[in-house]
């Protein structure tokens, strides 16, 4: 039993040092992931090191054994699929987020307009995680999740950016959530989410 902790222990440590590592830009992408060297620096055999690996191909940030480089292509994937269930789960929250959750999201927004970039990262993730969340869909919760780690890099290039309007929109449709107005949340979003794609689109090209 002490073993199996310790194995989980070093798995989960070492996944998230390369997870930071990846998502901070210190792996930049199309670094080449070798396992004897992690393992090496980070002072754990090679099993957790190559758990660590699969868990990060399964949320995309590691593809071949190297550290993705997302492109214009996974960009648009990417997008086109949030706004999909993100334009639903933002219709669903209209008639089920409850009086905490609204109070939640307006700090976010709050926050969006005070905060450090670090906070308005933070905020921005809470935001949508919340909207989501109120889907109640299991199977849309988890495919967002999945997708957490590419949407933190394109969220960087938005935040970083300072993309204009960006906390407007939130306050935008957190207001529709609050009408209890579905149809106006979901299309604000969708717009939301648009803009977002556009502006990363315009910041690579």
């Amino acid at each position: 039993m002490l073993e199996n902790d310790r194995s989980r222990s070093a798995t989960h440590q070492s996944y998230a040092v390369l997870r930071d590592r990846i998502l901070n830009g210190e792996l930049p992408g199309g670094t080449k992931i070798v396992e004897e060297k992690i393992a090496s620096e980070l002072g754990f055999s090679r099993t957790p090191i190559r758990e660590s690996i699969r868990k990060l191909e399964y949320e995309g940030l590691i593809i071949n054994k190297r550290v993705v480089k997302p492109t214009e292509k996974d960009l648009r994937n990417n997008f086109q699929m949030r706004i999909l269930l993100e334009g639903y789960a933002a219709q669903c929250a209209a008639s089920f987020l409850r009086e905490q959750d609204l109070q939640a999201l307006y700090e976010c927004v709050e926050i969006g307009r005070k905060g450090t970039n670090e906070e308005i990262m933070d905020a921005n993730e809470r935001f949508h995680e919340i909207i989501v969340r109120a889907s109640n869909n299991a199977v849309m919760i988890d495919t967002i999740d999945r997708m957490q780690s590419l949407i933190y890099l394109f969220r960087k290039t938005v935040v970083l950016n300072q993309r204009p309007h960006l906390i407007d929109e939130h306050e935008q449709i957190y207001e529709a959530i609050k009408a209890r107005n579905g149809e106006k949340a979901a299309d604000l979003m969708k717009s939301h989410l648009q803009a977002d794609l556009d502006f990363c689109l315009h910041i690579i090209g």
